[in-house]
């Protein structure tokens, strides 16, 4: 009698899909179930067992290699048979082994595998508890044992490549190719699958029941999970389900489709459905937010599609993308507008408002051109836009009082000597004023230095060697305008154009050793394509100023030396002492200058005296073609003063409070002290300029100092607090008068600071930063910020053995301090003009709890600044977030709660509350 063997082929193909919508969404985990199917592996028969045995099983030895071989033939007259046999299909050796036994039973026909089975074919590995191949049926069964406690263990796992599926068993055909999975368990991506059944029944079909799939990590007792009756899946094509629920902590919500149809895509990237928040708004009615459509363009860059439509009739459109072309270049652009409707038309009270900004970053990489470089930053649109818009969630971006972009394309040429040449448009904005000024463009070329004199080698010697000069040329096309008339014709028919050459002269060289002397003069030539002439006009008894149009130019020159030098002093207390010496270095510098009057630029004319307007025209009137040009017009008045710098830095060697340190350690006690003023020997009067005083004092080392700056006047003041030509300390005052001073600083630390970690906490480029809020969060966190707390926090815990300890339990905090104190008196008003302290802070309450808040206090008025309470909770797999400004214009809150895994992200609820527009 002949028998064979036969061993099945179990392959799992991953699956992947794209999130088209909410219910798409509900059947993504049943794409990621897999496919799972068979494929008959033929064995070889062995070779005839003599007829004459009386043994009914045969016991194989462990590890027995089944390989392709021919049946043995038979001897006898008979002819041989014409049918050719059926060519068997194994292509490769199949081992197998089992640590009880290896059986194969002759009167059933079935080869036993039990404990710890294992079969390997190719690249397909099979181990379970128990392994039963079935010749008569054509079938292969694979399942688990029961232990001595009662447990089931050994539970099938089928792995083929990286793929991996463990059932609780498994029957398969490989005569039919058709197969049964019981209770398959795998994972997909982010997805944790488990079905009940799965039936393949041929090449392109398989149909699966009652499949539950999660992003939990818990999949045997996951928070919640999807739910689906039936499935059929044609690999590469499509998905069809029936019924999806969801089920949190197993019970059902109402939150389910009858049917789902998914297309399947091979794309890591997807496109896919946005879906909306609903809400209401108290001026503009319900509303859905953010809902909209995601393309996946290509590997390169994506775009995304969301609107907002209130039931008043406001909407709004905004369109973002990304992209990224590994060394090369990377960026992304927003473009949003909303119109905005305010009562019902018809009203008084009825306003329609249109907003817009526009967005765009860009940055190249080093490595892709080191010659030349792109790069942008734009931010432009309404001066309105973040005050009024109703999709803005974070107050720093509606404090915003200042856009700014810049564009800027820059190429080095490598001659001798080398010039760069830059390219750039800006932009500036005020919302407050709406004002915009705009350069568009303006356009930089630099030549290298050069040192006629220099030695073909070795270093460069005395004033005559060091001479060099260089030329740069600058020309830019100015716009100034406000928002109405933002690229508008008007716009550009007020633009003014100008150039400017400037070729500096300089040398420098030693003078006894210890000076450094440098001096340099500046040549300069400006051309304008406009000026204005001034003549009286007796009929209209006025001034009428007269813009000519057309080429004119002036030349400008000047002289300036300066001498510097370096002192030190140093005082030594001693090695045994806490403070070992402190040095004080000086940094005093004087330079002079000389600036020419250009009266040749100046013209005149006869107008009336100022107080009798209809009299005679007896009054001399000079003015320049040039003022209120593009660069102004040149002095015609000849300047020459001297100015006085000194820098002060003060440090102190201590002992270091590490024993085994050999050098004792630094401080700063007193950093960039600078004082300085300057002295104009041709004024007619006040000669002698304010002093300014500026500098650093360091309060905790590398980590808090505070910036000073004050400014002191000589002079003293008449009754009309006026400067006059009177020291004041000769008026019967002090030496100086404290006209201005300023303090501030900002610090940064949390419960780190006090160990043995220090923490530098830095503004993110978030999407607050790029609207040109502060990168920082001292006014406040959008709820993509607080969604992200988590994820910033993963793989940042110590020792776990250390949180165990009873006694060693830190709860994590960090805070955010800036302050900031004007003073001015220039007129007496002696008052403090601005004075506030902000604060941010969060406090890690439990593992997954963070709770924080934002605020400050005015001292000046006695009013908090703008203020903000928020919480984060980590539902294992959900974020719920909570952001409240309590009080004041942008009073709001905001509640959100979804799946964190990427794949479910448009699986969440938004409510939120806008600010009253009216305020």
């Amino acid at each position: 009698m002949n028998f064979a063997l036969t061993f099945t082929k179990i392959v799992l193909i991953p699956l992947q899909t794209k999130i088209l919508s909410a219910l798409l969404v509900l059947g993504l985990g049943l794409i990621s179930c897999g496919s799972v199917w068979s494929q008959e592996l033929p064995v070889s028969s062995l070779n005839t067992i003599p007829a004459d045995t009386t043994e009914t099983d045969r016991l194989l030895p462990k590890g027995t290699l089944l390989s392709e071989q021919k049946p043995e033939s038979v001897q006898d007259t008979t002819a041989k048979d014409s049918i050719r046999a059926p060519r068997e299909s194994l292509t490769d050796i199949v081992k197998y082994s089992a640590t009880d036994y290896s059986r194969f039973n002759r009167r059933e026909n079935k080869l036993y595998l039990y404990n710890e089975a294992e079969v390997n074919y190719t690249d397909i590995n099979i181990k379970a508890g128990q392994i039963v191949v079935d010749n008569t049926s054509n079938t292969v069964f694979a399942k688990g044992i029961v232990d001595s406690t009662g447990a089931y263990t050994q539970g099938p796992v089928f792995v083929q490549g990286p793929n991996t599926v463990e059932p609780d068993s498994i029957k398969y055909n490989f005569k039919t190719e058709k197969a049964l999975i019981y209770g398959s368990r795998t994972q997909q991506q982010e997805f944790y699958i488990r079905n009940e059944v799965s039936k393949r029944v041929n090449d392109s079909v398989v149909f699966m029941k009652n499949v539950r799939f999660t992003t939990s990590e818990n999949e045997d007792d996951p928070e919640y999970y999807f739910y689906a009756r039936k499935v059929k899946f044609v690999p590469g094509k499509k998905i069809v389900t029936g019924l999806v629920n969801m089920f949190v902590y197993d019970v059902p919500i109402p939150l389910g489709v009858p049917f789902a149809y998914f297309p399947m895509e091979k794309e890591t990237s997807v496109s896919g459905f946005i879906l909306p928040s609903p809400g209401e708004n108290r001026e503009r009615g319900y509303f859905l937010q953010n809902g909209g459509y995601y393309f996946a363009i290509n590997d390169y860059v994506d775009l995304t599609l969301q609107g907002d439509y209130y039931t008043n009739g406001s909407y709004a459109l905004r369109g973002s993308s990304s992209y990224r072309k590994r060394y090369k270049f990377s960026g992304n652009v927003n473009i949003r507008f909303e119109r905005l409707l305010a009562s019902e038309r018809g009203l008084p009270d009825f306003s329609e408002t249109n907003t817009y900004n526009i967005q765009w970053s860009h940055s190249q990489d080093t490595k892709s051109s080191p010659n030349s470089r792109f790069s942008a930053s734009v931010n432009l649109g309404s001066s309105n836009y973040f005050r009024q818009s109703t999709n803005i969630d974070n107050v720093a971006s509606r404090l915003t009082n200042t856009l700014s972009s810049s564009v800027s394309y820059s190429k080095t040429f490598q001659t001798v000597p080398d010039v760069n040449l830059a390219l750039t448009a800006r932009h500036s904005q005020n919302t407050q004023t709406q004002q915009i000024n705009m350069t568009l463009p303006s356009l930089q070329v630099n030549v290298g230095r050069i040192y006629p004199f220099a030695p073909k080698s070795g270093t460069k010697k005395g004033i005559f060697q060091n001479i060099n000069f260089n030329y740069s040329g600058s020309g830019e096309n100015r716009i100034q305008t406000t928002d109405s008339l933002f690229f508008t014709p008007q716009m550009f028919r007020d633009a003014e154009l100008g150039v400017r050459h400037s070729i500096p002269i300089t040398t420098n060289f030693k003078l006894f050793d210890y000076l450094s002397v440098s001096a340099s003069t500046n040549f300069q030539e400006s051309w304008v394509f406009e000026t204005i002439n001034q003549r009286y006009d007796v009929d209209e008894q006025a001034i009428v100023r007269d813009t000519v149009g057309g080429f004119d130019r002036f030349n400008t020159y000047n002289f300036s030396t300066s001498i510097g030098t370096t002192l030190y002093g140093q005082f030594n207390f001693g090695d045994d002492k806490k403070i070992q010496a402190i040095r004080h270095t000086v940094k005093p510098s004087v330079s002079f200058n000389y600036n020419p009057a250009f009266d040749q630029y100046y013209e005149t004319f006869l107008a009336p005296e100022l107080d009798d307007p209809n009299g005679p025209l007896t009054r001399e009137v000079t003015y320049s073609r040039f003022q209120g040009g593009f660069y102004g017009a040149p002095s015609n008045f000849q300047s020459s003063g001297i100015s006085f710098n000194v820098n002060n830095t003060i440090e102190a060697k201590v002992r270091d409070k590490d024993s085994t340190a050999l050098e004792p350690k630094k401080i700063d006690l007193l950093s960039n002290l600078a004082i300085s003023t300057n002295y104009n020997f041709l004024a007619d009067s006040l000669k002698l300029s304010p002093v300014n005083v500026r500098g650093t004092i360091p309060i905790i080392q590398s980590k808090l100092s505070v910036n000073f700056n004050m400014t002191l006047d000589p002079y003293a003041l008449n009754n009309n607090n006026r400067r006059i030509d009177k020291l004041n300390i000769a008026n019967g005052g002090s030496l100086f008068r404290l006209t201005n001073a300023s303090a501030n600083f900002g610090y940064s630390f949390s419960s780190k600071t006090f160990g043995k970690e220090n923490d530098d906490v830095e503004g993110e480029d978030t999407q607050t930063a790029r609207n040109g809020a502060r990168r920082d969060d001292i006014f406040g966190e959008d709820s993509r910020q607080l969604q992200n707390k988590f994820n910033d926090a993963e793989g940042a815990d110590e020792d776990p053995q250390e949180n165990q300890e009873l006694y060693n339990y830190k709860i994590p905090w960090n805070l955010r301090v800036n302050y900031n104190v004007n003073y001015g008196n220039t007129q007496r008003q002696n008052r403090i003009t601005s004075h506030a302290i902000n604060f941010s802070g969060d406090v890690e309450l439990g593992e997954k709890w963070f709770v924080g808040a934002s605020s400050g206090i005015d001292v000046t008025t006695g009013k908090f600044t703008p203020t903000q309470l928020r919480f984060a909770r980590d539902l294992e797999s959900f974020n719920m977030t909570f952001a409240w400004t309590p009080f004041g214009t942008f009073s709001s809150w905001n509640f959100f709660i979804g799946i964190k895994s990427n794949v479910l992200s448009d699986l969440k609820y938004e409510q939120r509350r806008t600010p009253d527009q009216r305020l």
